[in-house]
Parts: C-alpha cells; structure tokens; sequence
C-alpha cells in the first residue's frame, strides 16, 4: 500500500501548477517543468495542494501513485529553489574549468576531456569542486553520474572524481615479499 502516494504536495505561494490533458505543468521562481501524468492515475489541483489520486486499485497503480507523487514534488521543489550536486576532484594534477555550457577536465589522460553541459544544468568550480545547478532533478542526477564516470574513483588512492558525500572504501595495496 503506497503511503507516499497518499500525501498531498503543498504548493509554495510563488510557483503555479495546471494540468490539462494528463501534462502538469510547474511554473516557479527558477523556471518551468513539464510532465506527462501516467494513465493509472489523475492529478487533482486545489488550492494550494496537489493530490494524485487513483484510477483503478491495483498493486501496479499504487506503485504509479507513488512515483508520480514523487515526480511531481520534485518538479515544484526543483522550480521553487533548485537542486545542486557537488562534485569532488582527488587526485595530483587533477584540474577543472567552466568554458561556456562546457567543462574541460585534466583528469591524468594524455588529453583534456570536454564535457557538454545540458541547457537547464549550470556548473561552478570552487578549486576541486564541481557544483551542479540545476532545476531538473533527474537531468542533474544523470550529469552528475556522467562527469563521475569520466574517471570514477579507485579503491588504492582514492583518485578519480567523486560526489562530496560519498565514501569510498579503500583497499590495502600489495605487500612485499620478505
């Protein structure tokens, strides 16, 4: 039984929600978010409240309620403040700069590696650290995940590029014989 599903998502006073033909739109302060609501359920606007209530009482659509509950609290969070992500850079020579919507990285290659920003996501660098910016949780979440997987942390050193709250868990290196 979804309990998620079930809450009603409060409205802050400056962003606006309408739907019409199953597509919720979210317009706020930061910008504009649209979605496309699953056929299991139906979205209802009232006041300064959203429910999302169900079609047909079934396990399938009790899972859909949540997640669209979810998606639809992330859009008005996301166009209300904006969700950031903070990257960190270990490693000697280890090097990052902003050149537009693009970030050069020196991650120990024998080349530099340019990465494509999408248009909705805002990077800044603070000497290691990369701050993602953006109002879109699922396309920072994914640029995030791409800019880690340029040189993903190792177990021996801890070199690579990280998220800031992540713990890496490191191994012992070899020991000589004696």
């Amino acid at each position: 039984m979804s309990r998620v599903g079930k809450k009603p998502i409060e409205i802050p006073a400056k962003t606006t929600v309408s739907y019409k033909d199953r597509v919720v739109t979210v317009k706020g302060a930061k910008g504009s978010l649209d979605l496309t609501v699953h056929p299991a359920v139906d979205l209802l606007v009232e006041d300064s409240k959203v429910n999302v209530n169900l079609i047909k009482d079934d396990k399938q659509s009790r899972a859909i309620q949540g997640l669209m509950r979810s998606l639809v609290a992330n859009m008005i969070i996301g166009t209300d403040k904006g969700f950031e992500k903070i990257l960190e850079l270990n490693g000697i020579g280890y090097k990052a700069e902003v050149k537009g919507n693009q970030i050069l990285f020196n991650l120990g290659f024998s080349h530099q590696i340019s990465f494509e920003l999408p248009e909705s996501i805002s990077a800044t660098i603070d000497r290691k650290q990369i701050k993602l910016t953006g109002i879109d949780k699922e396309i920072l979440g994914r640029t995030a995940a791409s800019i880690r997987d340029l040189r993903p942390p190792e177990p021996y050193k801890g070199k690579g590029i990280k998220y800031l709250e992540e713990r890496i868990i490191r191994k012992a290196g070899k020991t000589g014989a004696k």
